[in-house]
């Protein structure tokens, strides 16, 4: 209860500083990039080590991949029936397509299933939604916004990204026996600073401007990601046998929230950079309710 309790304060406090405190220029730059460069890679390896091997670990990868194409597919036909401007339909495949599986993912799943559910949010996140913005994400914003993505580019970007080393060089580790005892607890204390910095981030970059004209889009795309998306990979999950907290965690990394990666994708390629900002607004709010709510229903391990 005090992890979810801190997930919602975190969040909070963020929202308030932006609009009551004035905090410097940049620093939402600054904690984001020790979020992703320390914070994220020092949990990446000390999560994995500890991963115990699975044959119902594809599902939680799946999963991401479910909620992306799924998305593709959906907002194309819906575009081309409601005659949508190209740059809409990118907007929504990317917002609603891929889930905030590490910034939000992470945290609630910590609150929800602890330690166990957070190693598989990172199987999933780093496996799964990473690969999949840094290639497929990069294709869907070229392809909308008329412009070539280089496949070199796309490659040396997962390569590089520190999460990603962390998650292979974790691989390596747990075969070797897993860190010892005090090179864990620093990984443990360094990890331990995602959560109030990247919730505290969101917050700092919370925005909602509801407009009526985007009402029908909005509820197209939230519809599908906080929803349709993690009902569909339930039933994937379900009648391929999966169970347990693998299950759990695959439906609710499906179910969280609007990447900010995403929207940001978004407003660079120029897609509906109003829609995008709207639709990751109100997801971030709306998940904050129906992720724990969903997680009702679902096996705790």
């Amino acid at each position: 209860m005090s992890a979810l309790l801190l997930l919602f304060v975190c969040l909070a406090l963020g929202a308030v500083v932006r609009r009551l405190a004035q905090p410097p220029a940049g620093i939402v730059h600054g904690l984001n990039w020790w979020v992703i460069n320390i914070a994220l890679p020092a949990l990446v390896l000390e999560l994995i080590p500890a991963v115990k091997p699975n044959v119902q670990l594809w599902f939680p990868v799946v999963a991401t991949w479910v909620a992306f194409f799924g998305a593709w597919l959906l907002f194309a036909w819906l575009g081309r029936r409601l005659g949508w401007s190209r740059g809409r339909i990118g907007a929504l495949v990317l917002v609603c397509g891929f889930g905030n599986t590490s910034f939000m993912g992470y945290p609630m799943l910590q609150a929800l299933h602890g330690q166990a559910g957070l190693a598989l949010a990172v199987v999933a996140d780093q496996l799964g939604c990473f690969p999949l913005l840094a290639s497929a994400g990069v294709l869907v914003a070229g392809i909308y916004a008329g412009r070539a993505a280089e496949p070199w580019q796309v490659v040396r970007r997962i390569l590089v990204f520190p999460a990603f080393l962390a998650l292979l060089a974790g691989v390596v580790i747990g075969l070797l026996g897993g860190w010892p005892g005090p090179l864990a607890g620093v990984l443990h204390s360094l990890g331990g600073t995602l959560t109030p910095l990247a919730l505290f981030s969101v917050g700092l970059q919370f925005r909602l401007q509801a407009v009526r004209h985007q009402l029908g889009p909005l509820v197209c795309g939230l519809g599908w990601k906080l929803l349709l998306a993690p009902a569909l990979c339930w039933l994937l999950g379900a009648a391929a046998g999966v169970n347990g907290l693998v299950l759990t965690t695959g439906v609710l990394q499906a179910a969280m929230a609007p990447m900010i990666s995403a929207a940001i994708l978004a407003d660079e390629h120029g897609l509906d950079p109003e829609l995008a900002n709207t639709v990751l607004g109100a997801g971030i709010v709306l998940s904050l309710l129906t992720v724990p709510l969903m997680n009702l229903w679902l096996p705790a391990g």
